[in-house]
């Protein structure tokens, strides 16, 4: 399944400092309080406090832009488009602040009861072949690729759920980058 960028909708927070876009969620038509998994892109315009989300995983990568993150327990890290991404509890405080907006983060939230997740930034520069192991795989394109024959703009989104068993990535430019999002049954 395609998930194109354009066809996103923008939601305003509650708080007035950013906008969402829901990339996908599951069960389909999920809202906020009952979702098993969501995936969605951020925009992060002024600092302030995350929503808290009791029972779930948070999973917080940045695409674009600068932002300190301070998580109660854990102190204050600053996530930029080479770090890593940062997993924490969605009920525990945590409070962003944009350092070098525009700030574009990828969100991936998982009720700890029900699935888990992990997030790969990838690099391809021609082709590649990945196998496919977990329930759900979602490729986040940050560059335009080609995906089992579909293409990909910046930020358009490809699904797939059980088969196919393996996938090519082909590469429009020399250095094409994408993240792998894997989603398993806990």
């Amino acid at each position: 399944m395609i998930l194109r960028a354009a066809e996103r909708s923008a939601v305003p927070w509650r708080n007035g400092g950013g906008l969402t876009r829901e990339v996908a969620v599951y069960p389909p038509g999920s809202d906020l309080g009952n979702f098993d998994w969501r995936v969605s892109l951020a925009e992060v315009r002024r600092g302030g406090p995350f929503s808290a989300f009791p029972g779930v995983d948070r999973h917080l990568a940045v695409l674009e832009g600068q932002l300190e993150l301070a998580v109660a327990g854990r102190g204050t890290v600053t996530l930029c488009a080479g770090t890593p991404p940062l997993t924490f509890p969605g009920d525990v405080a945590a409070l962003a602040e944009p350092r070098q907006p525009p700030v574009t983060d990828l969100n991936v939230m998982t009720r700890r009861s029900r699935y888990g997740a992990r997030l790969l930034r990838c690099g391809v520069q021609a082709a590649g072949t990945m196998r496919l192991e977990a329930d759900t795989t979602l490729i986040l394109a940050l560059t335009p690729l080609t995906v089992c024959g579909t293409s990909l703009a910046a930020l358009d989104a490809a699904r797939f759920t059980a088969s196919p068993d393996s996938l090519t990535v082909h590469a429009a430019d020399a250095d094409a980058a994408f993240w792998l999002i894997e989603i398993r049954a806990a």
